[in-house]
Order: structure tokens, then sequence, then C-alpha cells
């Protein structure tokens, strides 16, 4: 879960795609700042996950950092950097053309082509030429609130229907920078992350966005096929 999630926020947010304007409404408009006006973005995040019972079944949190592709980028897949701190570390990192998975317990990186590791799947969608209510239904949930007046509510309902995700909701300031993001997935469970202490289109070190495997990690081909007689997970 904490992967498909991870992948699903990092192209969510990496996606270059154009939000047409025509006959906008708030939600539209929203969008629009979000995918035109945030080029890069950090913060800190705390997730929480919940069964189909409203049962909090784990938290986490740790650092998130991207850098958008420009708009005339040929390519959707931009550069991230996922750091899970607690309750345990697990770090991502997509450079642009691969995509590091690192799990220091067990030492090991798993490396796969950044666009292929992110295709497949319906969030893939969002990283594409065309616009998202070509992949979404979208509606307008209104606002937070008095004291948060600004902050626009968007949800986005995947038009494919055997997705990971049945609803992905967008809680987004006057400027697009996301505060809130919600996910529930089609066996009633679902995943909230919080933002804090938001920074947006600020200079990141490109050094953030690269992996070098510490010495002694084992490096995993998360492109090739398992080898003939290999055992299975």
């Amino acid at each position: 879960m904490i992967r498909s999630l991870s992948s699903l926020l990092a192209v969510l947010l990496l996606s270059s795609t154009a939000v047409s304007a025509a006959g906008a409404d708030s939600a539209q408009d929203a969008l629009k700042r979000f995918v035109d006006g945030v080029q890069t973005f950090e913060a800190h995040f705390e997730q929480t996950q919940t069964d189909d019972r409203h049962k909090v079944t784990a938290r986490s949190s740790g650092l998130f950092l991207l850098a958008r592709p420009p708009a005339s980028a040929k390519t959707g897949v931009g550069r991230f950097r996922w750091a899970y701190e607690k309750p345990y570390e697990q770090l991502s990192i997509c450079d642009g053309v691969k995509l590091w998975a690192f799990d220091p317990d067990l030492n090991q990186v798993t490396v796969r082509n950044a666009r292929d590791a992110l295709a497949g799947t319906p969030a893939a969608l969002l990283s594409q030429r065309g616009g998202l209510s070509e992949a979404f239904v979208v509606q307008d949930g209104g606002s937070e609130g008095a004291s948060n007046g600004d902050w626009r509510i968007v949800r986005l309902l995947p038009k494919a229907k055997d997705g990971d995700f049945k609803l992905i909701e967008l809680t987004l300031d006057k400027v697009g920078a996301p505060q809130r993001m919600r996910f529930e997935d089609p066996i009633g469970g679902s995943s909230e992350v919080k933002f804090s202490a938001i920074k947006t289109n600020q200079k990141i070190d490109d050094a953030q966005f690269k992996f070098v495997p510490p010495k002694g990690t084992e490096v995993v081909d998360g492109d090739s096929p398992p080898k003939a007689g290999a055992a299975t997970p």
C-alpha cells in the first residue's frame, strides 16, 4: 500500500498535463492552478490509513520533495524524493529516468525504469498529455471552511473501473498547492496525507533526486524477468 500510494502521489504531483479552462468551474480553476502553478514542492507529511470500519491501521510520516517537468517536456516524468522516516525508514527516489525503492532494513534497493514503473496504473493517466478530465470525473467539493475559505476541495473520480482507488480528494490552497490528499480504495479503506511546512517553487538541490546505493547494498533489477528455476515469492 505504501509504494502504490507514494507512486500515485508522485505521479499526481509530477503531472505536467494541461487542464482546460473552458467552461471551468471553481474545481477546474483550482486544478489549473495546481497543474500550472506548482513546479516544485517540499513538505513534511503525515499519513493515516484506515480500514473499511474506519479503524486506523497505520500511521507514518516523513518528507516529500518534487520537481515537476516543464510543460514543454517530452516526458511527463519528473523527479521526486518520498522519504518515510517513521515508524520505519523507506525511501523512493525518481531521478526522471529511474525509480529507486530502498529498504534500509533489508539493505536492498529495487531499481526500475521510471516510466515503466509508473505505467499500467490509473495514476499514470495523470502524466499523459490528455486533460485530467479525460481520466477523471471532476467534482467541486466546496471550500474548506470559514477559517480556510481559500482552500478548495476537488474530487477526482476515476473513469476506469478496475483501479486501485475509487476516489482521490485534493484540498488545494489559493495558489494550487496541496494541503491534504485523501484516497479511498474499492474495498472501503482509505488513506489521508496531510502536508505541513510547505514550500513551493523554491530551488531544490539536485542531489536530493539522486540515489547512490550504499556500499554492500543489494541492487535488484525490477525490470528483469525472474530467472528460470528461481523461487517466486
